[in-house]
């Protein structure tokens, strides 16, 4: 039986044990009902004090049967009370070390600094692709939502360095800053730099002025949440098709059809070889979009003669389990 329900018992029992005490001196000595409740609450917590008014020959015998009952149940009222806040302490701080140690064997991790509406939604759609998450946040009511969902958390201010270096900053491959106002996520996105120079890190911005601020802070990327949603509305509109179509490929993780980006390691066996002799588009049945060289200049539409280099990122369509055969060829040592 679980604390609480114990607990509720033991309540409910000692809520009827006060009312028998109650009608018991008013039906039988005749009491007032405050004179009444007052003798059975010194009665069943045995204070010592003495009787406010003379007992008649059945009043005794019904203190000493009251005194019976009723501090049995008063001790076991205490003692489920002191287990469950000492249970609930316990439970809590094993809890919390437990989630420490888990964060502190992290490594190469996704940092999500918030977790309102855009920060559920980002860890929701980094765990489907099993990433090791941690989540920080302010708000303690949301504990509960993120044990549901299985995250590892912190909470505390994101804006607080010490909260940065508990969420394992220092080993973590990429920090998404999506706090509710521009300036916590320049002030997050300026503590992260300072701790971790080579971490990636990604910032949401409300409005143009506040990007420019946290790429100079040392943001990698910025997004506007409102832009974004904006010109996808408006492609709705223009081109639905196309923009079903990458909502299947990009979003959609229980389909055939994905699109996928793979970064190329130089011990691939692909490297060097044209497309056209790969055998990614005759053995996988994939497509190649584009190829995001190393340099950062990007191949839309590679030709059939374009080959692969070590560093390059390969963006493929097709189904699922072909684009994992295709990730194992480009990139072995995953």
């Amino acid at each position: 039986m679980s604390g609480i329900k114990k607990l509720i018992i033991g309540v409910s029992i000692s809520t009827a044990i006060l009312m028998f005490g109650i009608s018991g001196y008013m039906i039988i000595e005749g009491w007032r009902f405050i004179d009444a409740f007052y003798m059975t609450v010194i009665t069943l917590t045995t204070v010592g004090f003495g009787e406010i008014h003379e007992l008649g020959y059945a009043g005794k015998v019904f203190t000493v049967v009251l005194i019976f009952i009723g501090v049995g149940v008063i001790l076991y009222i205490i003692s489920v009370v002191t287990q469950f806040v000492v249970e609930g302490r316990i439970r809590e701080v094993f809890g919390r070390h437990k989630l420490e140690k888990k964060i502190q064997r992290l490594k190469d991790h996704y940092i999500v600094c918030g977790y309102g509406r855009v920060g559920q939604t980002i860890c929701d759609i980094l765990s489907s692709d099993l990433l090791k998450l941690v989540v920080i946040d302010k708000d303690p009511n949301n504990i509960e939502r993120l044990h549901k969902k299985g995250f590892l958390y912190v909470i505390g201010e994101a804006t607080d360095e010490n909260t940065l270096i508990e969420a394992g900053i220092e080993r973590a491959k990429v920090l998404i800053a999506s706090l509710g106002t521009d300036m916590d996520n320049v002030y997050v996105t300026l503590s992260a730099r300072g701790i971790n120079p080579n971490l990636f890190i990604m910032a949401r911005s409300g409005d143009t002025g506040s990007g420019k601020k946290l790429l100079r802070a040392g943001a990698n990327k910025v997004v506007s949440p409102y832009r974004i949603g904006a010109r996808r509305m408006a492609q709705m509109i223009l081109r639905p098709t196309v923009t079903d179509f990458l909502d299947l490929a990009v979003m959609e993780r229980n389909i055939n059809i994905q699109m996928e980006e793979i970064p190329v390691n130089s011990s691939s066996d692909l490297i060097g070889i044209p497309l056209q002799d790969s055998g990614i588009r005759r053995d996988l049945n994939l497509i190649i979009i584009a190829i995001k060289k190393d340099s950062g200049d990007m191949l839309f539409n590679p030709s059939s003669t374009a080959t692969i280099e070590g560093g390059d990122t390969v963006i493929a369509v097709g189904e699922g389990d072909n684009l994992i055969k295709l990730e194992k060829l480009l990139n072995p040592q995953v």
